[in-house]
């Protein structure tokens, strides 16, 4: 390729912040939950590049067409693959989409095919729109979506907090992943975090069921918490991780997680872990079971007995697991385990995506 701006490009960031920034000097949008992505067009040529410099073309096929068809011939876009369906946005689709196997991508490529939401302008033609202002940079990009019809998409954006914060309650069902605040006035900047984001955060009681040991001291300090929650034929599933200790507390941990380590596996809720859920066929692995996802990372992991609960803090539920790491609050010495189940998640209803999707992608 041979753009101003050219691969690899690593993307702008956000900070996290806990609420909407005063004034009237920002722009705000959804905050997208899928894959992070640099497109490249130069004439023929066209690359999605990931957030981590890596090309997705292999893995989203069904896109590469509708970018040459709709895009200008020489240009630089930032901007998020998604899917939607269901009038939500699905990540655990998303994610099936990095196979290995070309017949199986292309397959899914049909099932369920993606999307791309764009937000931002690097380059059009000879012109780098790094350096410009942010309000510059998306006009041009206004006028070259104006007429973009799916699989591509130009993200929502106001100046107005009120609309802001409706997006926030309201989008959430529909699996967007907050609210990102961006400078009118500022430049593109790679790899900073000059925007700011604004996320859901809750509180959860959970069943601590087991741990993993720190990557760097294994056998000295405590990397993360296994949780789990009850569901409704009370059986206890593994929701995700609690971490972001401190080295302090990660050594303090392994002598209070010490008792419950004693015959923890005898009577262990995951010990003879289902190969399928019995409803509807998903595959279920037991924590710290290799995925493609893993990449070959030690995911070995300690059995607990499940009499301890944690407050933790978390962002949002993706299907039966937390979508994020959550974070360690407190101990719950006054719960008892198995009142941690589902029902204590606050559950916010799917919202319709037609403003911004057509219906059937």
């Amino acid at each position: 390729m041979n753009l101003p701006v050219n691969p690899p490009v690593l993307p702008m960031l956000a900070k996290r912040i806990s609420d909407l920034p005063e004034g009237n000097s920002w722009l705000f949008e959804p905050k997208w939950d899928g894959f992070r992505a640099i497109v490249f067009r130069d004439d023929d040529e066209v690359l999605i590049q990931s957030r981590d410099q890596k090309s997705l073309n292999r893995y989203f096929p069904e896109l590469i067409d509708p970018l040459k068809a709709q895009l200008p011939s020489r240009c630089v876009l930032d901007g998020e693959v998604v899917i939607a369906r269901n009038n939500a946005l699905d990540f655990d689709a998303l994610q099936l989409r990095i196979h290995p196997a070309a017949s199986r991508v292309k397959l899914l490529a049909q099932q369920i095919p993606a999307s791309v939401v764009f937000f931002d302008l690097l380059c059009l033609g000879d012109e780098d729109f790094q350096p410009q202002p942010f309000m510059a940079r998306r006009q041009r990009l206004e006028a070259m979506l104006s007429s973009a019809s799916p699989p591509l998409h130009l993200t929502p954006a106001t100046a107005d907090r009120s609309i802001a914060r409706d997006w926030f309650s309201r989008f959430e069902g529909a699996g967007l992943d907050g609210v990102v605040a961006k400078p009118l006035s500022g430049p593109y900047e790679p790899d900073k975090r000059v925007m700011f984001k604004v996320k859901h955060e809750r509180e959860c009681d959970c069943v601590v069921a087991g741990f993993r040991w720190y990557k760097e001291s294994p056998g000295i300090a405590i990397g993360s918490l296994l949780l789990g929650l009850y569901n409704e034929s009370g059986a206890l599933q593994h929701v995700g991780v609690c971490a972001s200790f401190s080295k302090e507390k990660r050594r303090e941990l392994v002598e209070f997680l010490a008792p419950y380590r004693e015959n923890a596996l005898e009577d262990h809720p995951w010990k003879l872990w289902a190969s399928l859920d019995a409803e509807n066929g998903a595959p279920q692995r037991m924590p710290g079971g290799q995925s493609r996802w893993s990449q070959g990372k030690d995911l070995s992991w300690e059995p607990l007995r499940p009499e301890l609960v944690v407050e933790v803090n978390y962002e949002h539920l993706q299907g039966n697991r937390f979508r994020h790491m959550s974070h360690f609050k407190r101990w719950r010495q006054d719960k008892r385990p198995q009142d941690c189940t589902y029902a204590q998640l606050e559950v916010i209803p799917a919202q319709e995506l037609t403003q911004i999707f057509a219906s059937g992608r």
